[in-house]
């Protein structure tokens, strides 16, 4: 029998892990739950909408996991709020992990965790409370990635690296090997960071310029 699941979040977030969970996971998603002000319809991907503050009456957390689909909005802090408002309530939380994922460090995930498809997770690498790995990533080896942070697509962490709590690490960003990063930073896409990197810290890679040739006098396409 498979667990019952509620989950936080009535936004592409949420259809993703309701996708997911749906299709190869324990689990059954029984119902979305989102702050009463918030309900904008009262059914989400066919499963009801009930209000977070009357979830634990409805959806008791004895005989419900729970799981916070949200983004890395206000630099995690809105996913770790809630997070930490469900955990008060005594609710167990669901990790996603992908069955297309390389995972090699003997489990060492945390709870509330969205772990997808083509990342590969090297040996003796960390991974805390409320961590998203969107798809494709590199962790490597020894490295430590917090609780609350968010890594997006093709990301390269090397051996050794330490990430803070709350950073967002942008697409196609690389961090060299033994770095530490901060809590709160934010890498942006295509950054390269060689050093550690203090919290709060903000770190962008350049932006490609237009080319002064137009499109139409290029001659080898």
């Amino acid at each position: 029998m498979k667990k019952k699941l509620v989950i936080f979040g009535a936004g592409d977030i949420a259809q993703l892990a309701h996708y997911y969970f749906a299709h190869d996971s324990d689990y059954e998603v029984e119902a979305f739950t989102v702050d009463h002000e918030f309900i904008k319809e009262p059914v989400f991907c066919g499963l009801p909408v009930v209000a977070f503050e009357k979830v634990a009456e409805i959806y008791p957390p004895s005989t419900h996991s729970f799981f916070v689909a949200l983004s890395y909005s206000k630099l995690n802090v809105i996913r770790k709020d809630k997070y930490l408002a469900a955990k008060a309530m005594g609710y167990d939380f669901a990790s996603y992990i992908s069955p297309k994922a390389s995972v090699l460090n003997n489990g060492q995930i945390g709870d509330n965790c969205f772990i997808f498809e083509d990342n590969t997770i090297q040996p003796f690498a960390q991974i805390g409370n409320n961590v998203t790995l969107w798809s494709g990533n590199h962790i490597g080896h020894h490295s430590v990635i917090k609780d609350h942070s968010f890594i997006s697509s093709h990301v390269v962490i090397s051996g050794g690296v330490v990430i803070g709590e709350q950073c967002f690490i942008g697409v196609n960003s690389t961090l060299r090997d033994h770095i530490t990063i901060g809590d709160r930073c934010v890498i942006g896409a295509g950054a390269i960071l060689l050093s550690n990197a203090e919290a709060e810290g903000v770190y962008m890679g350049n932006e490609t310029e237009r080319s002064k040739v137009p499109s139409t006098r290029l001659k080898a396409i």
